[in-house]
């Protein structure tokens, strides 16, 4: 299960990356609205844990712009704003829920939980580049219908590139997509040591992983 969380304190979002991540979520983390407006424009998450005040936007208006644009992902509210109005305005622009700090992690994961088992109108589509198929509901790419074997990097890569496909993906953006700590990353060859295994891994797909010099890396499309 893949959660975004949008927190702009930076402690608190390392112990909520770490608790879901030890809980067994696959967690991806921003400290800006805009930020998280833009994880959620180009992946399917089945909860969003949303800060209200942040830089960069508002959680609310994060909310506001996921119902406006129909994304499907379950959401809950994460602030220190406890008035029942606050509570009215966050449930009407559209959260699912609504925990106030501080807060006991088990009771977050308890809601998380809840929100799971609610039924969503709409299910993460599969993305299409070549004959590449990825289900991010299942975490599972095919190429011409069999199985790709892929570790969780080069899943995590492999889904930035097909999504944003054809753009170019700077090789930060890759950092902080496949790598808990991107810097580890973006210190070493490791971004292009996982291109090379993906590239591998991929030989007759209808892709090809071109690589930009001095921008990064960009995902196209084999003609014919």
């Amino acid at each position: 299960m893949r959660i975004l969380v949008a927190e702009d304190d930076p402690g608190l979002r390392s112990v909520l990356i770490q608790g879901l991540e030890d809980s067994g979520y696959q967690v991806d983390a921003v400290g800006r609205g805009e930020d998280a407006i833009d994880q959620l424009k180009f992946y399917e998450y089945d909860v969003a844990v949303i800060d209200w005040r942040m830089p960069g936007g508002a959680g609310i208006d994060v909310v506001r712009w996921a119902r406006r644009n129909e994304r499907p992902t379950a959401i809950l509210m994460l602030t220190a704003r406890d008035t029942p109005p606050d509570r009215v305005e966050g449930l009407d622009a559209g959260a699912d829920d609504y925990l106030v700090k501080p807060f006991d992690f088990s009771e977050l994961l308890a809601r998380i939980r809840a929100l799971q088992r609610r039924p969503r109108g709409v299910d993460a589509p599969v993305v299409t580049r070549g004959s590449l198929a990825l289900d991010p509901l299942r975490r599972e790419v095919t190429a011409s219908g069999h199985p790709v074997n892929l570790t969780t990097t080069e899943y995590n890569i492999l889904e930035l590139l097909m999504r944003r496909s054809p753009a170019v993906v700077d090789r930060k953006a890759i950092a902080e997509h496949g790598w808990r700590d991107e810097t580890d990353a973006l210190g070493s060859n490791a971004i292009d040591v996982q291109l090379s295994r993906l590239r591998a891994k991929l030989p007759s797909a209808g892709i090809r992983i071109v690589t930009v010099r001095g921008a990064g890396y960009r995902l196209e499309e084999e003609a014919g």
